[in-house]
């Protein structure tokens, strides 16, 4: 009858021929540290010239990974008014770790692509307005006829001028989404070029 082995003898047994790769743990470590330093950056609280200066030529391709991983989603159309100052920063940052030269015109495109949608994304809201405001004015005066007194609508509280708005702006939005996705996939391919 064969021996019963215990399970610290099982487990001991499977592992033997594992080994440690701390190379792989600072690899991994330097990567983590590199999507910690590009937030901070975007924070304005990190200088990612000096980082990547003082990291180890070891770990520093991890570094670079982690930092551009973290960048490269910030590449999106703007939806707040500090966002071309952000696109900014997200243009100096990925220059420092995307060493292609081609890459800055590529950027300075992207900041054209952006502020060409913010202008147009104005006059889509405005065009939009201008159409519906004459359905908005008959609501305005059905319903003050009907409450007695004047009444004042926000057309985003119309859900028929909801939809219509929602529809043309997505419509905008897919446009202009499907080049910055060009753009990401371009940024992707300079950053993983050798130097």
């Amino acid at each position: 009858m064969g021996r019963i082995k215990s399970a610290l003898e099982i487990a001991l047994e499977k592992t033997e021929n594992v080994k440690s790769d701390k190379t792989g743990i600072e690899q991994f470590d330097a990567r983590q540290r590199g999507k910690k330093l590009a937030n901070a950056f975007l924070a304005g609280e990190a200088n990612l010239a000096d980082e990547l200066k003082n990291t180890p030529a070891g770990q520093l391709e991890s570094l670079k990974q982690g930092i551009f991983d973290v960048l490269i989603t910030q590449i999106a159309l703007p939806t707040a008014k500090d966002d071309p100052k952000r696109a900014e920063t997200v243009g100096n940052g990925l220059s420092a770790v995307v060493k292609s030269s081609r890459f800055p015109a590529l950027y300075k495109q992207l900041t054209q692509i952006l502020s060409q949608y913010v202008q147009e994304a104005k006059q889509y809201e405005q065009a939009i307005r201008q159409q519906f405001s004459q359905k908005i004015r008959q609501k305005e005066e059905e319903l003050s006829r009907r409450m007695g007194r004047e009444v004042r609508l926000d057309p985003f509280q119309d859900p028929e001028f909801v939809a219509f708005y929602n529809q043309h702006m997505n419509a905008l939005k897919g446009n202009y989404e499907a080049a910055i996705e060009q753009v990401k996939e371009e940024t992707r391919r300079m950053f993983e070029e050798k130097d």
